[in-house]
């Protein structure tokens, strides 16, 4: 396994924004474009490497093929189809998942061995297939979760309150979707409560709930704009990259599975977790009161049942490939 080797597969909108954001940012020494359109593939590699004479640090970026993963310290998927105008989110799901069992395959026939981030979408349905179809340990296939909701969040409650988001404390939980919710009384401004800073200003409760509602419909609001969001995921899963590459014991909103954590088990779902150079170190066990174990318990099912409607069979099919 090679220090600071990455594998990005998926060069569309998503995937490039985080190699751009890796550039700018430094800390990787190696970089991986994979992807079926392999003129597309080597068209990246020449246009981020002609920018490397201004980046912080030397890069090796390379088109490369399945066969690179096997060094690999970690590998980003973020290949999928996107939702198409009239499509179900469970039609979407049937279609990635034959996808995710493709790359996840031709992954880990290299000898692969180290950590998976998951970002395509149904994040939380597609972290659970590569982890069931990669064979690796449930701490080493993360989906990117609600990394990017909590970061929207944090970025809205800061222009709300006026001050910076990096003393917002405060966390997205559940889907990566419609289903997510807020542990408000898990919520900070520095080292004091939100729900108190909201009290103490006199200002409406009904507010923050007002801004979960505008980081659920963030992204549709976003698609409707410019057809796509990227640029948040991109700097949201550098982010991810370099709290594993870092060893930094970070918490974040990963995907990760449950095993009766929160009541729940056989599921992947965005909670609070210690990211460091294992993957997921240690599941963050928040004190839930009823009505947001309600909402989580809501998330999980939704996620369990579109599963068991098309996802299990897809990934119990050996004869299934592309």
């Amino acid at each position: 396994m090679k220090k600071g080797k990455i594998v990005l597969i998926g060069t569309g909108f998503v995937g490039m924004s985080m190699a751009y954001s890796m550039i700018n940012r430094g800390g990787v020494n190696e970089l991986i474009l994979i992807d079926i359109d392999k003129e597309k593939t080597k068209g990246e590699e020449m246009d981020l490497s002609h920018g490397l004479p201004y980046a912080p640090q030397k890069m090796n970026i390379k088109a490369g093929d399945y066969m690179d993963c096997k060094d690999a310290e970690i590998i980003v998927i973020t290949a999928g189809v996107a939702q198409k105008q009239g499509q179900t989110r469970l039609e979407l799901a049937e279609v990635n998942t034959k996808i995710m069992k493709d790359i996840t395959k031709n992954i880990m026939n290299s000898g692969f061995d180290g950590i998976i981030i998951v970002a395509s979408n149904p994040v939380d349905l597609m972290a659970y297939v590569v982890w069931k179809i990669s064979g690796l340990p449930k701490s080493r296939v993360i989906g990117s979760g609600t990394v990017l909701d909590t970061a929207r969040l944090r970025y809205l409650m800061a222009d709300y309150l006026k001050v910076s988001s990096k003393n917002i404390h405060a966390y997205i939980m559940g889907e990566h979707g419609d289903s997510s919710f807020v542990p408000w009384e898990h919520a900070y401004l520095g080292c004091k409560k939100i729900k108190d800073v909201m009290k103490d200003n006199n200002l409406p409760m009904g507010n923050l709930e007002k801004i979960h509602k505008e980081v659920v419909n963030a992204a549709y609001e976003i698609i409707e704009k410019k057809k796509a969001t990227y640029y948040g995921i991109g700097m949201s899963l550098n982010r991810l990259v370099r709290a594993i590459l870092d060893n930094e014991n970070s918490i974040l909103t990963v995907s990760t599975y449950l095993d009766d954590e929160y009541g729940q088990d056989d599921v992947y779902i965005g909670v609070p977790a210690i990211i460091n150079d294992s993957g997921v170190r240690e599941i963050i066990k928040l004190d839930l009161n009823i009505e947001e174990q309600r909402k989580l318990n809501n998330s999980c099912e939704m996620i369990k049942d579109m599963r068991r409607k098309s996802i299990d069979k897809i990934i119990l099919d050996k004869k299934l490939e592309l």
